[in-house]
């Protein structure tokens, strides 16, 4: 079993492996071996992503003059 990389590092490793199945040169076997990778990336990133948004609810919850807001990306 591999170590868990950090953020940075699983999103480096996921944008290679979408380019390269996006090339579509790997045999089939190869390809899903990427891909089942990939998905496993992507689910690490997704938990080390909602640890971090609720790290930061945590603590602005401890300063009760500043209510909180939840996050939205399209809310630029």
């Amino acid at each position: 079993m591999r170590p868990r990389p950090s953020f940075e590092t699983a999103l480096g490793e996921l944008e290679q492996i979408v380019n390269r199945l996006e090339s579509g040169d790997l045999p089939l076997e190869e390809a899903l071996s990427e891909f089942e990778r990939g998905v496993q990336l992507a689910r690490q990133g997704q938990s080390q992503l909602q640890k971090a948004e609720q790290r930061v609810q945590i603590l602005l919850a401890d300063s009760e003059d500043s209510p909180t807001t939840p996050f939205t990306p399209d809310a630029e």
